[in-house]
């Protein structure tokens, strides 16, 4: 049996994005020792409550970036593909712990974010939201006098429990999971394809360097491009008719 076949045969495929999806839009991640945000920004110290109230023009100095930068890029191939899917009928749900919207742009509609989303901002007072270019025009003040953040998690902030739930339930409910360029290192996020696997269902990794579920998966690709990949699965299923 291919991972194609298994994609064909599914009657709910569920996704599980991580940062490696967005990379290949040009996105910096995190980590990446030359490229990633960690190189210019300390995250743990600026993506917090406590620096949007105290050290607020640094907190919005990174937030503007991160918009900005995501201003300048756009969805991929692989993205396009899993909204195609989804209008096909070959995926039910993706859960991402992206935050860029890159799924939405795409098309697809069936998406639950674990982080948030950096395209809007609310107010930590009254949640009143607006779409984050205003942030890059400066203004960090609510009319209710509050102060205006991104609508992301920031770091020691639960995930938000209505997204928690139902990417839940979306595992628990699933045939195949498909993990797409997670490192599957970040909790609770990680354990959604093994309450999956718990449940009947194949477990397939898609993510350029090894990581510690491997051995649990029914298959995995390593220094592969997402999109690539996801072209020639969407090649076996069509037969390459398009």
């Amino acid at each position: 049996m291919t991972i194609a076949s298994w994609l064909a045969e599914s009657h709910r495929t569920v996704v599980l994005t991580g940062a490696g999806m967005s990379t290949e839009s040009g996105l910096p991640d995190f980590r990446s020792p030359r490229t990633g945000l960690w190189a210019r920004f300390n995250p743990s110290e600026l993506a917090t409550v406590e620096a949007l109230y105290h050290r607020r023009e640094s907190f919005m100095e990174f937030y503007q970036y991160r918009i900005r930068t995501l201003q300048q890029c756009q969805p991929h191939d692989g993205h396009r593909l899993l909204a195609d899917w989804e209008r096909r009928g070959i995926v039910q749900t993706i859960v991402t712990q992206n935050v860029d919207g890159f799924h939405q742009q795409a098309g697809s509609r069936r998406v639950i974010e674990l982080h948030g989303s950096l395209g809007t901002v609310h107010c930590q007072q009254c949640g009143r939201k607006q779409p984050s270019h205003v942030y890059l025009r400066g203004i960090v003040a609510c009319e209710c006098g509050g102060v205006l953040r991104p609508s992301v998690v920031l770091f020691g902030e639960p995930l938000p429990e209505t997204a928690i739930n139902e990417a839940w339930e979306a595992a628990r409910q699933a045939d195949l999971f498909l993990v797409l360029g997670s490192s599957l290192q970040v909790s609770p996020a990680n354990q959604l394809p093994l309450v999956a696997k718990r449940n009947g269902a194949k477990f397939v990794i898609i993510n350029w360097e090894p990581t510690e579920l491997d051995p649990l998966a029914d298959a995995v690709i390593h220094q592969r491009k997402i999109g690539e990949v996801l072209k020639e699965f969407d090649e076996q299923l069509t037969g390459g008719a398009r």
